[in-house]
């Protein structure tokens, strides 16, 4: 009686313990900063409830390794050296629907939280908000809700309150999300070539991206859009270091 009883127990331990294991939220962090992925990783694999699956530095690279991890919640850059962010944020969307989406980014949400949400992310920090944030939005996407900060979704919610365009303080609001893709890596130092190979597209198609930018900006020359877009860059470079990333 009593071996059948202790045999029982552990059995009851051993189901226990495999069901704790699958109710664990999956994560898969993607961002070209080792640094970055292993504080994400010993912050994610420090919770009970959570685990790490997977990290990489490169969108190829993660997407191979997503079909095999299976991750409930991916934690996604927006600024990877073989894919934007919002290609990335809309491929994984296409392909794992099933996917939670969270972009972690040091870029300020007032330019690109917006149109994270709706290129198919479910969530949007800023590198400057602290680790614990991160698990906030894992949890909370996780169960589905939006992760976004409470000045974020005051402002997307006053905009579909009034049903009018609203302005977010930046010039690059005007551009398209392509269109802003390409300003960016402008301003990161690539080349149209280089640009065009990243994104998979033509060096023609870029060029006509960066004359809608140079047009919707108000500038003369492509000489004064890139002046512009390598300050803009940089401005939010220096954002980043100040906040300790």
């Amino acid at each position: 009686m009593n071996e059948t009883s202790e045999a029982q127990s552990s059995r009851i331990r051993r189901d226990s313990s495999h069901n704790t294991s699958s109710d664990r939220t999956r994560v898969f962090v993607i961002d070209d900063h080792p640094a970055i992925r292993e504080a994400l990783a010993t912050t994610i694999n420090s919770k009970v409830d959570m685990r790490l699956v997977g990290e990489s530095g490169s969108a190829t690279q993660a997407l191979r390794q997503m079909e095999r991890n299976a991750p409930d919640v991916v934690i996604v850059d927006i600024s990877l050296d073989d894919a934007h962010g919002l290609d990335l944020v809309e491929e994984i969307r296409d392909r794992f629907p099933s996917v939670r989406i969270i972009v972690f980014s040091m870029y300020d949400e007032s330019v690109y939280a917006e149109r994270a949400i709706r290129a198919g992310a479910s969530g949007y920090i800023m590198k400057s908000e602290p680790t614990q944030n991160v698990v906030n939005a894992v949890k909370a996407v996780s169960e589905g809700d939006v992760y976004l900060s409470r000045r974020m979704s005051s402002r997307i919610l006053s905009k579909v309150i009034r049903q009018q365009d609203y302005q977010l303080g930046s010039a690059t609001e005007k551009l398209t999300d392509r269109e802003m893709t390409v300003f960016q890596k402008l301003g990161e130092g690539y080349s149209v070539r280089e640009i065009a190979a990243q994104l998979d597209l033509s060096r023609k198609t870029i060029e006509t991206y960066r004359r809608r930018a140079k047009e919707k900006l108000g500038f003369e020359t492509v000489a004064e859009l890139l002046q512009y877009a390598v300050q803009w860059a940089y401005g939010r470079e220096e954002e980043g270091s100040a906040n300790g990333q």
